[in-house]
């Protein structure tokens, strides 16, 4: 899947099927924050803890999220995103 694909999936409401990141960003971007927690919460590997890192940073809650970075194998972020402080 596109960026582009992704980002007109989220006005259709029609999420991604099968890749469990993506679904998490998936409902991110459809604001519900908590959804998107739980799926990549119950998941195992890199990609999944790089979406919980960037969930977390969304959340604002940058420690946690530096935790999760780690867990991802990336460098954390600690720029702002959208709607941040």
């Amino acid at each position: 899947m596109t960026p582009d694909n992704f980002k007109r999936s989220l006005a259709g409401k029609a999420r991604p099927q099968g890749f469990h990141p993506l679904c998490a960003l998936w409902w991110a971007g459809n604001d519900n924050w908590d959804k998107a927690h739980r799926i990549v919460m119950d998941e195992n590997g890199r990609d999944c803890a790089w979406v919980h890192a960037y969930l977390h940073r969304v959340e604002g809650d940058l420690d946690n999220a530096g935790y999760w970075y780690r867990q991802a194998h990336h460098k954390p972020r600690r720029t702002n995103l959208p709607g941040m402080g």
